[in-house]
């Protein structure tokens, strides 16, 4: 589309179109997905929406803000600043809002300064409303499996530490290591986005384990522990369910959620399940659920366990890397354990059940 848009006289300055999503429960806006011409001139947006007054106003008043102008005067860690050492001297930011829900951002930079006059605004405008478009279709298919497999939890009165901050701190710490990995892989801010979204629901086969055996506070038996093993495999028939009862068959890149709900018990070294895969031929985005899920259940207090501390838990995860866990991810995780610190304190534990890590 960037490159559709740019074929049109006048439109050839138009240098970066970018969207970065809004997440209601969290307050913070993230890059989603973005189109340069060259290479890439910006860090990937990551914050709360508190801190860019700008998008608040933009998001309060429904109004766009057009910049033709960009200032020097800017903070240099502003998105303005941020945006004229980068060589962009004009810029509009639009909301992205249906039926009272901000979805998130569109932003549109010309290196140009002046560029965004009113013909130039209304030569855009068609293009502005399609990226309105297809951004909330593709985030209102995401919501709805959402909503789905959260609304099976509740009915079948799903009882783990995974029903509370567990999963909003573990799926942040996926969100932290896929943003690190996606360098190395040339993967997309929309491939970190998906990993945050659907990390959540990587153990949602549990809900077809037996209470006697999910609640259980000891240790399992081998037989106990082959019907635990089972939630993978639930938990894929209650994916392709939801897809297919509730519409869902264009839910965007559901290959990622396939993958993180059926391989994030698999181990690097081969020694996993359900089936052994190892190394680079276990999904990416499993391999990073499991170092998220595993840090988070070892640092996280429950009632036959006390809280690891970070360090601690950090020491388990290296003596594991290669072994259990993908040693990218591994260092990914913890090469930042200030930010993984902010999460914790963001996220805290709610009341837990019975069930045992890594299971």
């Amino acid at each position: 589309m960037h490159a559709e848009i740019r074929d049109w006289p006048g439109l050839e300055n138009l240098h970066r179109i970018a969207v970065a999503t809004h997440d209601a429960k969290g307050g913070r806006v993230r890059t989603f997905v973005q189109s340069n011409v060259g290479p890439r001139p910006l860090d990937p947006l990551s914050g709360r929406i508190a801190d860019y007054p700008l998008l608040q106003a933009v998001a309060a008043t429904g109004r766009p803000w057009v910049d033709n102008a960009i200032r020097s005067a800017s903070p240099s860690t502003a998105p303005g600043g941020a945006l004229l050492q980068k060589g962009f001297r004009s810029r509009y930011v639009s909301r992205i809002h249906r039926q009272g829900s901000l979805y998130g951002f569109l932003f549109l930079n010309s290196k140009k300064q002046g560029f965004f006059s009113e013909a130039i605004i209304a030569a855009l405008t068609p293009y502005r409303r399609l990226i309105d478009v297809l951004v909330t279709s593709e985030m209102t298919s995401m919501r709805a499996m959402l909503a789905a497999v959260h609304t099976a939890l509740e009915v079948s009165h799903y009882r783990d530490e995974e029903t509370g901050a567990h999963l909003d701190r573990m799926s942040h710490y996926a969100q932290l290591i896929a943003a690190k990995v996606a360098v190395k892989h040339g993967l997309s801010d929309e491939f970190v986005e998906y990993v945050l979204q659907y990390a959540p629901l990587h153990d949602v086969g549990k809900v077809a384990v037996p209470d006697s055996i999910l609640l259980k506070p000891g240790r399992l038996s081998p037989e106990e522990f082959e019907v635990m093993k089972t939630h993978v495999t639930k938990g894929l028939d209650i994916i392709n369910a939801m897809i297919r009862d509730h519409g869902l068959g264009a839910l965007p890149h559901a290959a990622i959620l396939r993958h993180v709900v059926g391989y994030h018990h698999e181990a690097f070294d081969g020694s996993g399940y359900p089936n052994g895969l190892s190394g680079a031929t276990i999904p990416l985005e499993a391999r990073i659920v499991a170092v998220a899920d595993v840090f988070d259940a070892l640092t996280s207090e429950r009632p036959y366990k006390a809280a690891w501390s970070n360090e601690a838990a950090a020491s388990f995860m290296r003596e594991q890397a290669g072994l259990k866990f993908d040693p990218d991810c591994v260092d990914a995780l913890l090469s930042d354990l200030s930010a993984v610190t902010t999460i914790q304190h963001q996220f805290h534990d709610q009341p837990a059940g019975l069930v045992l890590p890594g299971r």
